[in-house]
C-alpha cells in the first residue's frame, strides 16, 4: 500500500507531503490547479521518463519520494540486494539538466529497475489506457492476463520455439546449387588456409618473446659474458677470491671455534657462486642466434596476424573458426540428407504445435466465457444495461494457422444498445463507455493479480448523471480489496471517498504555488457544492453536498 508521498520542487508544487489511506482516496481540484502534476510525481518515482520541465523554476532539482508498506516485491529485493525493514522506500531525483538518480531504500538504482519494482506495486490507469483498449493487438493480451492457463501456453510455446528452430535450421540449408558452390567454395578455402597455417594455442606469445631475445642477442651475450667472467673467470673471479677468503677463515678457525660458522657460509657462497656461473655459461652455449631464424620468426608472425586481422582474434578464435567452418562444410556437403531428416521432423513437430495450439484455443475460449458474463455484469452495474461484450476468437490467418501467441486472432466487440450487432470497440464505445469499460475489465483483472495499489487518473471522462454514481460506487467496491487512488472532477465519485484531499493553487509574491490538503466533513462538504456548481456555492447547495456525503456513507455500511 502506498502510504505516503513526499514532493519538492515538481513544476508548481514547491513541497508536498501527502498521506493515503486504505480504501478510496479522492483527488479533487480546479483545472490546472495541479491534480496531474501529483500522477506525474507517481510516474517519476515509478521510474517512467522525466524531462528539465519537470522540476519547478528557480530549483536546483525535484525530488519525489514514495513509502510503500506491505507489498508482494520481497524477492525482487533479494534479487537485487536492497534491505527493507518495515517501510519501501522508493526515491527520484531529477537535477535542472534532465538527468535523475533513483534509490529504493537508499540503495541506488536504475531507472530500469526502478520500473521493475513499482510494477509490483501499484498501477496507474489513465487516457492512455482507453486507447490501449481500442487497439485490437492488446486484446489477446488482456484475455491471457485473466485466463490462468500459463502451464497450457508454457506448453504451447516450448512446442512452437522448436517447430520455429528446425524451420530456420530448413531454410539455412535449403539454397540453389549454385548458392551451395559459391558457399562451399569459401569455406573450404577457409579450412584450407587456416589448417595449412598449422596453428597452435600461445604460438604467438612465444614467438614474440623469442623474437625479443634474437633483437637483443648482441647485448645478451655481452653481459652474459660479462658476469661470467666476474664471477668464474680468472684468478680475481669471485669464486677465486671467495675460495682465498675461505682459506684464511679456516685458518683463523683453527685458533677460534666461533669462525667455524663464517668458514661454512663462505664454502656455501662459493658452492653458489659456482652454480650461477654454470647456468650463464650453459644458458650462453645454448643460445644458437641466427639471422635465418629471426627472418623464420618474422615471416611466422606476420602469418598470424595477417590471419587474426583476416578472420578476427588470435589462436584460439581461429581455431574455432577452423572448427565451425568444418562443421559448415560438411552441413551443405550432407545438407541433402539432413533436409530430408528436418523435414520429417518439421512435420511431425506441426502436429504438436497445432495440438498445444488447439488446447490453447479451447483454454481461451473457456476464459472468454467466464470474462464476457464479468465484463457484462460489471458493465451492467456501471449503468449500461443493455450492454453486450464478446470476446471473437478466430483462426489466425497466415500459412501456418499460428504464430508465436497462438492459433488465434482475439479482439473484443460490444454493443450499448439492445437490437444492435457487437462490432468493435472502437466503432462502437463512446468515451465514456470507454472509461467504464476499462474500470470493468480493471475490477475484474484485480482479483488475480497480487497488486495493492491501483491509480486512476481522470476516469470519468465523458460520463455523467447516474453513470457518474455507478462509477463512484464501482470505486468504492473495488477500495474494498484494493487501495485506489483517483483523481476526478465529478462529485458523485469524490462523494464515495474515504479520504478526501483538495489541490488549490494560489500567487504569492508573483510565483504559483500548489497545496494539497486533507478535507474534513465540511471541507467535502464545500468542494462537493463547488464540484456542483462551481464558484456559486449557497446553503442549499451545501445541503445537498451533505445529503450526497450521507448517501454515499449509507452506500458504504451497506456493503
Amino acid at each position: 500500500m502506498l502510504s505516503d508521498l513526499h514532493i519538492e520542487n515538481i513544476a508548481v508544487i514547491e513541497r508536498a507531503d501527502i498521506s493515503f489511506s486504505k480504501g478510496l482516496n479522492v483527488l479533487t481540484g480546479e483545472t490546472g490547479a495541479g491534480k496531474s502534476i501529483i500522477i506525474d510525481a507517481l510516474l517519476a518515482v515509478m521510474g517512467a521518463r522525466t524531462s528539465r520541465e519537470l522540476v519547478r523554476t528557480g530549483a536546483e532539482k525535484a525530488l519525489a519520494t514514495a513509502v510503500f508498506t506491505g507489498g508482494k516485491a520481497n524477492g525482487w529485493l533479494t534479487d537485487n540486494g536492497v534491505e527493507t525493514e518495515d517501510e519501501l522506500i522508493l526515491q527520484r531525483r531529477i537535477v535542472e539538466d534532465g538527468k535523475s538518480s533513483c534509490r529504493v531504500c537508499g540503495s541506488p538504482v536504475s531507472a530500469s529497475q526502478l520500473r521493475e519494482l513499482s510494477s509490483l506495486l501499484l498501477d496507474i490507469h489513465g487516457q492512455n489506457d482507453g486507447r490501449q483498449l481500442l487497439d485490437e493487438e492488446r486484446h489477446r493480451e488482456y484475455l491471457d492476463s485473466y485466463g490462468g492457463y500459463g502451464a497450457v501456453f508454457e506448453n504451447y510455446k516450448n512446442a512452437y520455439d522448436r517447430y520455429h528452430e528446425i524451420r530456420k535450421e530448413i531454410k539455412r540449408l535449403s539454397m540453389d546449387e549454385a548458392e551451395k558452390e559459391r558457399l562451399s567454395d569459401r569455406l573450404r578455402g577457409i579450412v584450407e588456409e587456416l589448417e595449412k597455417a598449422k596453428l597452435r594455442e600461445g604460438e604467438e606469445e612465444e614467438l614474440t618473446e623469442r623474437r625479443e631475445l634474437l633483437h637483443n642477442a648482441e647485448k645478451l651475450t655481452e653481459a652474459i659474458n660479462s658476469a661470467y667472467g666476474t664471477l668464474y673467470g680468472g684468478d680475481e673471479s669471485a669464486v677465486s677470491l671467495t675460495d682465498g677468503a675461505k682459506t684464511d677463515v679456516a685458518r683463523a678457525a683453527r685458533y677460534s671455534a666461533d669462525l667455524s660458522k663464517c668458514e661454512k657460509t663462505l664454502t656455501d657462497a662459493s658452492f653458489m657462486l659456482r652454480d650461477v656461473a654454470e647456468t650463464l655459461r650453459d644458458f650462453l652455449s645454448g643460445l644458437d642466434f641466427s639471422p635465418e631464424e629471426y627472418d623464420r620468426i618474422e615471416t611466422r608472425l606476420a602469418l598470424l596476424r595477417k590471419l587474426s586481422k583476416k578472420y578476427g582474434g588470435g589462436e584460439i578464435e581461429l581455431l574455432e573458426k577452423l572448427e565451425k567452418s568444418k562443421k559448415q562444410l560438411d552441413d551443405i556437403e550432407y545438407s541433402d540428407d539432413r533436409l530430408v531428416k528436418l523435414t520429417s521432423q518439421l512435420e511431425k513437430q506441426k502436429a504438436i504445435v497445432t495440438s498445444e495450439a488447439k488446447k490453447l484455443t479451447d483454454a481461451r475460449r473457456r476464459a472468454a466465457q467466464e470474462l464476457e458474463k464479468r465484463i457484462v455484469d460489471e458493465l451492467k452495474a456501471l449503468s449500461m444495461p443493455a450492454v453486450s461484450f464478446l470476446v471473437d476468437i478466430t483462426p489466425i490467418d497466415n500459412l501456418d494457422g499460428f504464430d508465436g501467441t497462438g492459433g488465434d486472432a482475439i479482439r473484443f466487440l460490444m454493443t450499448a444498445n439492445k437490437g444492435e450487432k457487437p462490432g468493435p470497440i472502437s466503432r462502437i464505445a463512446s468515451g465514456g463507455e470507454l472509461s467504464r469499460i476499462m474500470l470493468a475489465m480493471k475490477n475484474v483483472f484485480s482479483e488475480k493479480d497480487e497488486l495493492e495499489t491501483l491509480v486512476f487518473d481522470e476516469i470519468d471522462t465523458g460520463v455523467s448523471g447516474v453513470a457518474a454514481s455507478r462509477v463512484g460506487e464501482k470505486l468504492s467496491e473495488l477500495s474494498r480489496h484494493k487501495q485506489v487512488l483517483c483523481v476526478t472532477h465529478l462529485p458523485q465519485i469524490a462523494a464515495m471517498a474515504d479520504t478526501h484531499f483538495l489541490i488549490e493553487k494560489e500567487e504569492r509574491d508573483g510565483r504559483t504555488y500548489t497545496s494539497v490538503t486533507e478535507l474534513d466533513r465540511e471541507g467535502r462538504a464545500r468542494e462537493l457544492a463547488r464540484l456542483h456548481g462551481g464558484d456559486n456555492i449557497t446553503e442549499n447547495t451545501l445541503i445537498s453536498a451533505g445529503e450526497q456525503l450521507d448517501a454515499a456513507e449509507r452506500f458504504k455500511s451497506n456493503k
